[in-house]
């Protein structure tokens, strides 16, 4: 066993040595390390409230609502398009490769923490110059610059031949400063982004189904209810028509009527086409086709009031957690925060590990003999000197926006309860109306009813009755339009507040 080491292993052990030094100092990392943000939330449901104290109500903290809330509509329509749009719907499927793209570029992240391997092969046809660095080397061997030896020498290496090559090649850059930890942390960070916004596409989806939907209905029961305020016209029209021809009435009290009637068989048409127009807008959100839901979607007898449980939202620093706008704003925070490490990194040196087992031969049947082996192993170090201040101003960059991230946070979470107040200052007004109306509408059907009797009883005349029942018809106009507007409230208090099954899985 020879005492004194050879040149190729005091190269390898220097190798190894550099390479046990960046292992030592692997375990830095640059950049500030992300502190999850708590979103600002009252103590209470009354806190943070505009308006007067009347809209606040009585909001349950033991419970929250259902995350299938639309399912509280006991409406088999509803929940039909609902489903449809969670399968179909053209945006939640574009978000979706959203997040599909940024799992990607996630694994795309966590790559670069692995050593890059990559294997070769190669057949050219060479010829070398007669008087190129070979012919040189030749001279100066020799020590001649002439004679027939040389030339025949000279002659017989620029002959034409093929080299055979193939073999491995493998590179690690070691993570000194963090860079690719950083790298994977703001990866992590652009997934659940993503996975929020998908989220929050469901939540939007789901209440923009049913503000279309109690739109479209609310729109067939005023056309329902302005076809028999027509046919309650006519029958007035006829009525004075006839006393008119007799003399009872004179003609101006006909033609007011009949103006009258007019204007409102010119109100039909705007519906109709605002009833085509609504149930296009769903159709759109589903991914279908105009048209394709018209059998869904036909009109159907009046349901009346929805029935809606109690407001139960949960604590309010819950619902705060719980939105996806929320998350995703956080997200996007702790992925600009690790951003700042990554611009840091690229200040520092970069140490890689590479190497390389190659076979070389001029005959193909000498290509896997050990002899032609080739092979090359050791660390190469690249240390930025001058950039112009190049990633200098990236890490101010990367700051910069690491700030602005953290100014749309707070804004987020503001705009948030905003929304949540005005959410519930709209349902509990709205509910407050519906009551008044539904009892209006509870007077002018007593009152249709006394007119009928009286009517029988010779007291009225039939015009009296329809003036009644007109009257009825108005008020019942007035309570679908509240009922529809209740559920378009509920569906944007649900929305205001983050109410899905993936939001309570976040949280």
């Amino acid at each position: 066993m020879p005492l004194i080491p050879s040149a190729s292993s005091i190269s390898l052990r220097q190798a190894l040595a550099a390479s046990l030094l960046a292992f030592g100092l692997a375990g830095c990392t640059m950049g500030p390390n992300f502190t999850k943000p708590v979103p600002a939330a009252p103590s209470d449901w009354t806190s943070w409230r505009s308006g007067d104290p009347s809209l606040y109500g009585t909001i349950g903290t033991d419970a929250s609502l259902h995350a299938d809330w639309w399912r509280a509509f006991n409406d088999p329509v509803l929940d039909e398009l609902v489903r449809r749009g969670f399968a179909a719907s053209p945006n939640l499927q574009t978000v979706a490769l959203h997040v599909a793209q940024a799992r990607v570029q996630r694994g795309d992240a966590a790559a670069q923490a692995l050593p890059q391997v990559q294997a070769s092969g190669q057949v050219t046809r060479q010829r070398q110059s007669e008087y190129g660095a070979g012919t040189r080397l030749l001279d100066v061997v020799s020590g001649s610059s002439s004679g027939a030896d040389r030339d025949a020498l000279v002659k017989l290496l620029s002959e034409p031949f093929t080299l055979y090559q193939t073999g491995l090649d493998a590179a690690w850059e070691i993570d000194l400063w963090g860079k690719v930890r950083r790298s994977l942390e703001a990866a992590d960070a652009a997934v659940a982004q993503q996975a929020a916004l998908l989220d929050f596409a469901r939540l939007s989806l789901s209440s923009d189904v049913t503000r279309n939907y109690f739109d479209l209905r609310t729109t067939q029961r005023k056309i329902m209810l302005t076809r028999e305020e027509i046919a309650a016209l006519r029958e007035r029209t006829d009525l004075l028509s006839a006393r008119t021809a007799g003399g009872i009435n004179n003609g101006f009290d006909l033609e007011r009527q009949r103006s009258e009637l007019q204007g409102l068989e010119a109100q039909l048409p705007p519906l109709l086409a605002q009833e085509a127009l609504q149930a296009n807008q769903i159709a759109v959100l589903l991914g279908e086709r105009p048209g394709a839901l018209s059998e869904l979607l036909k009109p159907v007898a009046d349901g009346g009031k929805p029935s809606l449980p109690d407001l139960a939202l949960g604590l309010p620093s819950e619902i705060a957690l719980r939105r996806p706008d929320i998350r995703a704003a956080e997200a996007r925070l702790h992925g600009a925060t690790a951003n700042i490490g990554v611009a840091k990194a690229d200040i520092y040196p970069s140490i890689r590990l590479g190497g390389g087992f190659n076979l070389e031969s001029y005959r193909s049947d000498n290509l896997f003999d050990w002899a032609s082996r080739t092979w090359s192993i050791g660390p190469s170090v690249s240390l930025p000197l001058f950039d112009g201040g190049r990633r200098k101003r990236v890490v101010l960059l990367r700051e910069l926006e690491q700030k602005e991230a953290a100014v749309a946070y707070q804004h987020t979470v503001l705009q948030a309860w905003q929304e949540i107040d005005d959410a519930l200052n709209g349902y509990t007004a709205e509910q407050q109306q519906n009551a008044k109306l539904a009892a209006r509408v509870e007077s002018a059907r007593d009152a249709f009813d006394l007119a009928t009797a009286r009517y029988r009883g010779g007291i009225i005349t039939w015009l009296d009755v329809i003036d009644s029942q007109r009257a009825m018809l108005q008020a019942s106009r007035d309570l679908a339009d509240s009922n529809g507007r209740l559920g378009t409230r509920y569906a944007a208090l649900n929305k205001a507040i983050g109410n899905s099954s993936a939001s309570a899985e976040a949280k």
